[in-house]
C-alpha cells in the first residue's frame, strides 16, 4: 500500500519523542536525505520467510492491516492497525542506545457508523530499550503496548490498547500471498527507482474482541494486510494518492491505486485482480481510472474527499471497462495524524460493487486532499 509515512513529517514526529532524544533526532534527520539507503530494484524477487520481517536498510516500511468486523448482533465495524518503520539515516556508527537510528510509528482506528466519526489513536517513538522495535526475520513489531506478531503458522496477533478502544485480534491466512507488481517490484512512477517491494495477504480470517467503555464484544470478520518497503520518494509532481484493497465475496481480491498531481490528474496507476480460481491479472497505468462519484467535506478540517468512488479497469485492447463502485460504511472516516506522520487523510471501510452487483468489502485510502504531501 502507498502510505503517508513517505511524508517527512519530522517536526510532528520529533514532538512525540522523549526530551532527551530531541537533539539526537534533529541531528539525525539533517543527514536523512544524504544517507545511503538500500534501493528497490526490478528483477529481485521476494524471499520468504525473511521478507515477512523488517528491512532496516530501507528508508520506509509498513505493515498495514485493514478489515471488516461483525458483532454477535450483526453490527458492521471497520478497523485499521498500522505499524511504520522509518530510518533516520543518521547515527549509524553511534554506539549509544539513545541514538535515533529508526523510528517506529503506529496508527489504529475503529469505524462505527453509529458514532458518526472515526475512533483513532497514534503513537511514535525511536526504536530501542525493548519498548519500540521492528524485528527482521518475521513480522514482530511493537510500540509500547501496541504489538503485531506473526507466528510459525502465519497467524497474526494484533493488540492495541488505547483510551477509547482496545483491539485483541487474530488474523489467519486462508489463501496464498498476493505478490504485487513484477514479482514484488511495484512501480510508483515513470522512473524505475520510484518503486517499492510489496506483497499483500487478502482474505485473512479475523477473530477476537474489541473493548469499549469497559465492555468486551466478541467479533469476527475478514482483513487485508499489506507489507511494503522502499527508499524512494514519489515524483515531485505528485500530491497524493487513492488506494483500495478489497476482499471479494467469491474469494478473489482486488488492489488498485492511483497517484495524483496537484490538479487531481493521475500521474501513475496500477491494479491487480486475483479471481476466484487464483488467476492474477495486472492492469497497467492506462487501464486504471478512478472516478469520483460523491464527495464529503470534513467539518473538522474543511477537507473534501471523494468518499464514493468508482474504479474502471480496461482490457489491454481497450475493450469495455469493468466498473467497481466503492461506497463508504460512513462518510466521516477521516484520520488526523499530525501528531505522528504529519498528515490528514481519509481511511475507511467501503462496500464494493462490480458492474452494479454486490462484490465484496474493502478499505479505501485517500491522501493529499487536505494539502499536497511533501514527499
Amino acid at each position: 500500500m502507498l502510505n503517508i509515512c513517505h511524508r517527512a513529517g519530522t517536526r510532528a514526529r520529533a514532538a512525540l519523542l522523549p526530551p532527551i532524544a530531541l537533539a539526537v533526532f534533529g541531528f539525525a534527520t539533517a543527514f536523512a536525505q544524504a544517507a545511503d539507503f538500500a534501493q528497490v530494484n526490478p528483477g529481485t524477487p521476494l524471499s520468504f520467510p525473511q521478507d515477512y520481517g523488517a528491512h532496516p536498510d530501507y528508508r520506509t516500511e509498513w505493515w498495514y492491516a485493514t478489515g471488516w468486523l461483525e458483532t454477535p448482533d450483526k453490527k458492521p465495524l471497520g478497523f485499521q492497525v498500522t505499524f511504520f518503520r522509518s530510518a533516520t539515516g543518521g547515527n549509524l556508527d553511534n554506539p549509544s542506545k539513545f541514538a535515533a537510528k529508526q523510528l517506529i510509528i503506529a496508527h489504529a482506528a475503529l469505524s462505527d457508523p453509529a458514532l458518526g466519526k472515526l475512533l483513532h489513536d497514534q503513537k511514535s517513538a525511536r526504536e530501542g530499550f525493548g519498548l519500540a522495535y521492528a524485528k527482521p526475520g518475521n513480522t514482530d513489531v511493537k510500540l509500547d503496548n501496541w504489538t503485531m506478531q506473526r507466528d510459525s503458522r502465519g497467524n497474526y496477533q494484533a493488540s492495541i490498547v488505547s483510551k477509547e478502544f482496545t483491539l485483541k485480534l487474530t488474523l489467519s491466512p486462508s489463501q496464498p500471498l498476493l505478490v504485487q507488481g513484477e514479482h514484488g517490484y511495484s512501480q510508483k512512477g515513470t522512473k524505475p527507482e520510484q518503486a517499492s517491494y510489496y506483497y499483500s495477504e487478502p482474505q485473512l480470517k479475523v477473530s477476537g474482541a474489541i473493548i469499549r467503555a469497559g465492555k468486551e464484544t466478541v467479533v469476527n470478520g475478514s482483513a487485508w494486510l499489506d507489507h511494503e518497503w522502499s527508499s524512494s520518494v514519489l515524483d515531485n509532481a505528485s500530491s497524493g494518492w487513492d488506494w483500495l484493497g478489497a476482499n471479494l465475496e467469491d474469494g478473489g481480491a482486488l488492489m488498485a491505486f492511483q497517484i495524483r498531481d496537484k490538479d487531481g490528474k493521475a500521474v501513475w496507476a496500477h491494479a491487480t485482480l486475483r479471481d476466484a480460481t487464483g488467476k492474477v491479472t495486472q492492469y497497467a497505468a492506462g487501464q486504471v481510472r478512478f472516478v469520483a462519484k460523491r464527495r464529503w467535506t470534513s467539518a473538522a478540517t474543511n477537507t473534501t474527499y471523494p468518499v464514493a468512488t468508482a474504479i474502471e479497469l480496461a482490457g489491454s485492447n481497450g475493450e469495455a471497462r469493468d466498473t467497481w463502485d466503492l461506497l463508504p460504511l460512513s462518510d466521516n472516516q477521516e484520520l488526523d495524524s499530525r501528531r505522528s506522520t504529519g498528515a490528514i487523510y481519509w481511511e475507511g471501510a467501503v462496500t464494493v460493487q462490480r458492474n452494479g452487483r454486490p462484490a465484496g468489502r474493502g478499505y479505501l485510502e485517500l491522501t493529499g486532499y487536505n494539502k499536497a504531501l511533501k514527499l
